[in-house]
């Protein structure tokens, strides 16, 4: 099943839900919470709905040539992470109970390379030492005597306090 497949399925199986409990129950007798989370989840699903138009709208070899490795590798782990959300929410859709289903094993190990991909990133930013300028810094900040000054100390002359 395709992205896009799945996509309409859920938006089908999404919009006759929210139609089935129209009718079947009076906005009076349910809490206001679930309307309101009904309300957000339609909003939410419309959200989706325009992202993958969007997505869909490009080619993914003309994005790819675009970015550089990292990049495709987030796009590639972003993609995949999706498809199984949406899945996970189809399986929902279904009655399935998708906390039993294979695919949270599979969410689990995209998360898990989402986290490597994350750590590589972090490293690249991090700040790289410069070990000769710490080097200079050390030698120049640390006290080395004058060889001019390493002579013995001279015995200095008293004063005779009348």
């Amino acid at each position: 099943m395709c992205l896009q497949d799945l996509h309409s399925e859920i938006k089908i199986n999404s919009a006759s839900l929210l139609m089935e409990m129209a009718e079947d129950i009076n906005a009076e007798e349910y809490p206001t919470e679930i309307h309101d989370y009904l309300t957000t989840f339609e909003k939410s699903l419309t959200s989706v709905d325009e992202m993958l138009k969007t997505m869909m709208s490009v080619s993914r070899s003309e994005l790819l040539q675009k970015l550089e490795p990292l990049e495709q590798a987030k796009l590639d782990l972003v993609s995949a992470y999706t498809l199984n959300s949406m899945f996970w929410v189809y399986l929902a859709t279904q009655g399935i109970n998708p906390k039993e289903h294979p695919v949270k094993q599979e969410l689990e190990r995209i998360r898990t390379y989402m986290n490597k991909v994350k750590e590589i990133a972090d490293k690249k930013k991090a700040s790289k030492l410069d070990k000769g300028a710490a080097s200079r810094f050390v030698r120049n900040a640390l006290w080395e005597p004058n060889p001019e000054n390493d002579q013995a100390p001279t015995k200095a002359k008293k004063r005779k306090m009348n």
